[in-house]
């Protein structure tokens, strides 16, 4: 049930942003879900992907710096406290969430969709499993 992220080392320079997103543009890859953290020199992009192995073998072909990591996709609740639902289950187990993000493709209206990067995601998805948090799996993601 873990979904494969990909994460890029962008530097802060005009037009990489841009390179990374034509190069998967260039290979009909398309992207779920993204966000981006920078400081002053590089920014790192993840992504959630529809074809994440074929993303990263385009994307370091063009010399970028890219990992893969698994993380954790949700479907909560779009109301408030919809989310808080889920990360106080992982509060309550001791699981330390590392950084999140949101993305909207496949919502129906009533929920909203997160991806969780956790310390211990088999845990993780156990604990949402015991506690009615629905967990997406990665052919769920990819097909929608």
């Amino acid at each position: 049930m873990l979904v494969k992220q990909i994460s890029v080392f962008v530097e802060n320079k005009f037009g990489r942003l841009s390179s990374v997103l034509k190069t998967l543009a260039d290979h009909n890859i398309d992207i779920i879900a993204m966000c981006i953290a920078d400081t002053t020199d590089f920014g790192i992009l993840r992504m959630i992907v529809d074809h994440p192995t074929e993303a990263e073998k385009s994307l370091k072909a063009q010399g970028f710096t890219v990992k893969s990591t698994s993380v954790i996709a949700v479907a909560v609740e779009d109301s408030p406290g919809g989310l808080s639902k889920a990360v106080d289950v992982l509060k309550d187990t001791g699981i330390i969430i590392e950084y999140a993000y949101s993305f909207a493709k496949g919502c129906d209206g009533n929920s909203a969709r997160a991806i969780l990067r956790v310390d211990k995601p088999e845990e993780a998805i156990d604990a949402f499993l015991q506690n009615d948090v629905e967990v997406l799996d990665a052919t769920h993601i990819y097909e929608e």
